[in-house]
């Protein structure tokens, strides 16, 4: 190691970005890259989301329509083919609950959980869920299984 060849340790050096302001022999003096005049030229400013420059904006162009219920409970769907893949893949036993969905990584912590019925079921299941859909819970219960309502 000698002096022509040290280096900074990686990391600690800041990108070497224009020094902006610091007078005209810097190139980048006076407006500072800013342009002249202008409300985007001084400090401070911040434009307002969706703002169009004076013009109308698209948000408040576009008629609105519709209702959105704000008491709307989401589900988290998860299909019969699933559960059969995790019983063929994964190595799922006698019981299958939100737990088990969510150590193998099926849902979230904060999802509600919907058993629907797509694919079919051949293994003899005890499956807890929030939901189910009829065909889902008339699958199980042919297959000799059972499904429990949280």
């Amino acid at each position: 190691m000698e002096l022509h060849n040290l280096k900074p340790a990686e990391g600690s050096v800041k990108s070497q970005s224009k020094r902006l302001g610091r007078g005209e022999a810097s190139g980048s003096g006076g407006t500072a890259g800013r342009g002249h005049k202008g409300a985007k030229s001084r400090s401070g400013y911040s434009k307002k989301i969706g703002f169009e420059g004076g013009q109308m904006p698209l948000q408040r162009r576009v008629p609105k329509f519709g209702f959105t219920n704000p008491n709307r409970v989401e589900y988290k769907g998860v299909n019969l083919d699933i559960l059969q893949s995790l019983v063929d893949e994964k190595g799922v036993k006698d019981t299958l609950d939100f737990n088990q969905l969510f150590d193998l990584g099926v849902v979230k912590k904060k999802d509600l959980v919907k058993i629907l019925g797509r694919g079919k079921l051949t293994a003899k299941l005890k499956v807890s869920a929030h939901k189910f859909t009829k065909s889902a819970k008339a699958a199980i219960e042919a297959a000799g299984g059972e499904a429990i309502t949280l």
